[in-house]
């Protein structure tokens, strides 16, 4: 077993242990090295007094305070610390407090408690030092050194410290930020859901629903006219339930394996068709017009061209009382700009119901912009710009 693999342990189960319990015990270890000296004495070291010993006890015993009052702590073992040497009952061989509360100091103090105490220990050192019967070159050497490695030894873990609350935080950070993407991705996806089933839902609805009202008026007078009216609702019937299958199959398939609910999303090249079933179901001519060079559409832009001239044809229906509507598809180099005008009556005051806002919004994410008003010539007009491929990074920003 390597040293690594149980001293990681240990470490993180004395972070983690009642630092009251840690402290007492590293105090009780201080002690007992300060009392090796009286228990195992040097040949001509003074005698240990009780003194002597309660003074060496004072640079043990504040340790169990070290984390809680480190300034109060540091300062009382370095009075207890010289005055111990000064008595010589025996001097200390080696500072065990002074290097702990050194060290403590230099991970937990305030940076002037740090420095002044780092400044005070090593001039007491010095003096202290200075006072003693024939003190050897080797004793300054030992003794400074001892106080700066302790200090150092703090500064490191301070630092340590700092970098791993660093990462927890920055790891927290991002935490939070992939929530929030999750959260806005999911608000983006139900947006998306609910526009394009309030767009199939309302086209489907209002065909089935003027094929209704034109059934019982030919229905004596006109029986294959009927019969039509009512093969045409059903056909919007049908035309309705696909288009949901494939609106929600990307909550039956989410990881995108495809399946037989997974059809191709409607775009610009369905629009004949869509014009052509409108003027079929709904008596409304309907006219679409092309003008430039088509190009590339990224695939979300060509499902929203296809919706934003849908809705705009099943509000002509709905509301406009109108008997013309003609669909513009202008290619621009760097936008598609899609124009539906009709004869009706205009806009209505305080118009922008849910299917002007979806068509806003279908707009706004592809990079676009919407407008919608009266015509030039009277009636209503919706005007929706939309980016090609190659202008799509540029327009989103």
């Amino acid at each position: 077993m390597s040293a690594r693999s149980w001293i990681s342990p240990v470490a993180e189960r004395l972070r983690t242990a009642n630092p009251y319990v840690v402290d007492s015990a590293l105090a009780a270890l201080v002690l007992f090295a300060v009392s090796l000296q009286w228990i195992f004495p040097d040949e001509g070291d003074d005698r240990l007094t009780w003194q002597g010993w309660l003074i060496g006890a004072a640079t043990a015993v504040p340790l169990v305070w070290r984390r809680r009052a480190p300034f109060a702590t540091a300062c009382a073992v370095s009075v207890a610390t010289p005055a111990q040497a000064v008595y010589h009952a025996p001097p200390p061989d080696v500072m065990y407090g002074g290097m702990v509360v050194l060290y403590t100091m230099a991970a937990l103090g305030k940076p002037w408690h740090r420095r002044a105490m780092l400044v005070g220990w090593l001039l007491g050192v010095s003096l202290t030092m200075a006072h003693k019967e024939d003190p050897q070159p080797f004793e300054y050497a030992f003794h400074l050194l001892s106080v700066v490695c302790a200090y150092g030894f703090g500064v490191l873990a301070r630092v340590q410290r700092a970098y791993t609350a660093e990462l927890e935080d920055r790891a927290r950070r991002l935490e939070r930020e992939r929530a929030a993407d999750t959260a806005r991705a999911i608000a983006q996806e139900r947006s998306r859901i609910a526009r394009d089933m309030h767009d199939v839902l309302a086209h489907a609805v209002s065909l089935m629903v003027v094929q209704a009202e034109a059934g019982p008026v030919v229905l004596r007078s006109d029986p294959a006219r009927a019969e039509a009216s009512f093969d045409a609702i059903a056909a919007a019937g049908r035309d309705a339930m696909a288009q949901l299958r494939r609106i929600l199959g990307v909550l039956k398939d989410p990881q995108g394996n495809g399946g037989p609910w997974r059809l191709p999303q409607p775009g610009v090249a369905e629009l004949p068709g869509l014009v052509g079933q409108v003027a079929e179901s709904t008596g409304l001519r309907v006219e679409l017009r092309t003008s430039g060079s088509p190009r590339p559409l990224p695939p979300d832009t060509e499902v929203a061209a296809f919706r934003v001239v849908q809705e705009s044809l099943t509000n002509t229906v709905k509301h406009a009382y109108a008997s013309t509507a003609i669909v513009e598809l202008d290619w621009a180099e760097d936008q598609l700009t899609l124009t539906v005008t009709d004869d009706g009556r205009g806009p209505a005051p305080g118009h922008g119901g849910h299917g002007l806002i979806g068509i806003r919004e279908r707009a706004a994410a592809c990079g676009g912009s919407a407008e919608a008003g009266r015509g030039p010539e009277g009636g209503f007009r919706v005007v929706v710009r939309l980016p090609t491929a190659v202008d799509r990074e540029a327009a989103l920003g």
